[in-house]
């Protein structure tokens, strides 16, 4: 019987399963680096959307597939640091594979670190948590307020523009379609000129909008990352739209389609940092104005652009539970299914 233990958190509705890598009974990831390990657990001709089959990656499957995931589950396998100057460092996992950046993850996991002690944290004043995530090193900062946590900020490393208003034809019409990397990289459109608004009832729309988008960039080139394949790709297309401004800044709502067609809860915290590189780029987002980016299930995070390209997104991450998930070897569902 083989014996996987997590804690959940959810940061602003988007789940995050953690597991250490470290417990007994998980499989080894061989690597010096975070992205080494991200490349090992991918295996040789793998993709972050086709990895290999491997030991560790039957426990991905084991955690994100039914009956005891879903297809929205995200997490992440903690794993050591580069070096000293991080705390851990972490693979990020969903119901496809590898992604090398997850924001909210990211904010999930600094709570997580003040939570369980592995970061010492004062009643009242910020933690910073460092993590060594497969695109660089990135901070989550714990606020704290009478001897709890009140929020979090994830400090992302720096985003840039790759292109702006590339034609797609999609079903729903031609497209002008931005590019940025943020970590990972994106794609976004304005739903409005596809004919979409961007709320619960259009996310099926949303859905294959996004996933003709991501099919129709594949080989475009400002979607290749300088530090090769590993970073390069769309990952997620944001479909966003204007909301009205807020006295600090821009107010917009947006759904990230990523993976194969799935949708983030949250308002997408690596997204956040894509779309605040493209605002402060058109002149919308000033120095010491905050994005107010809403999601499709009305959770909010604000984000700020700061210099050299850095930006920092806020939000909040709770813990919903811890599991000891069991594999029985007699059962014939093995690592599960998705439908």
């Amino acid at each position: 019987m083989i014996t996987v233990r997590t804690v959940d958190y959810h940061t602003a509705g988007e789940p995050f399963r953690i597991a250490d890598c470290a417990l007994d009974g998980m499989p080894p990831v061989p690597g010096d680096t975070v992205a080494e390990r991200c490349a090992t657990v991918i295996g040789p001709g793998g993709s972050g959307t086709a990895p290999r089959r491997g030991a560790l990656d039957d426990v991905r499957r084991l955690l994100v597939q039914e009956p005891r995931g879903h297809a929205g589950m995200y997490g992440g396998f903690v794993v050591p640091a580069d070096d000293d100057g991080a705390h851990f460092g972490v693979l990020f996992w969903h119901k496809d594979g590898y992604s090398t950046a997850c924001g909210h993850g990211t904010m999930a996991l600094g709570v997580w670190a003040v939570d369980t002690g592995r970061v010492a944290a004062p009643d009242d004043g910020d933690a910073p948590v460092r993590i060594d995530v497969p695109s660089g090193r990135v901070t989550a900062t714990v606020h704290r307020g009478g001897g709890r946590t009140t929020g979090v900020t994830f400090r992302n490393v720096p985003a840039r523009v790759g292109a702006r208003k590339v034609p797609v034809a999609t079903s729903f019409g031609l497209a002008e379609v931005d590019i940025a990397h943020a970590g990972a990289c994106y794609a976004a459109v304005r739903a409005r000129d596809l004919g979409l608004d961007v709320n619960r009832a259009a996310l099926p729309a949303l859905v294959r909008a996004g996933q003709e988008i991501r099919a129709a960039l594949a080989t475009h080139p400002a979607t290749w990352h300088p530090d090769g394949p590993l970073l390069s790709g769309v990952y997620g297309v944001i479909l966003h739209e204007e909301r009205p401004d807020t006295p600090f800044g821009p107010h917009q709502r947006n759904v990230t389609v990523f993976a194969d067609g799935q949708v983030d809860r949250s308002p997408c915290g690596s997204g956040t940092s894509a779309r605040l590189a493209l605002l402060a780029e058109d002149g919308r987002l000033g120095p010491g104005e905050d994005l107010l980016h809403e999601s499709v299930t009305g959770t909010v995070f604000t984000g700020r652009m700061l210099d050299g390209g850095v930006t920092e997104v806020t939000g909040t991450a709770h813990r919903t539970g811890e599991h000891a998930f069991v594999a029985d070897p007699h059962d014939a569902l093995g690592t599960g299914f998705l439908l």
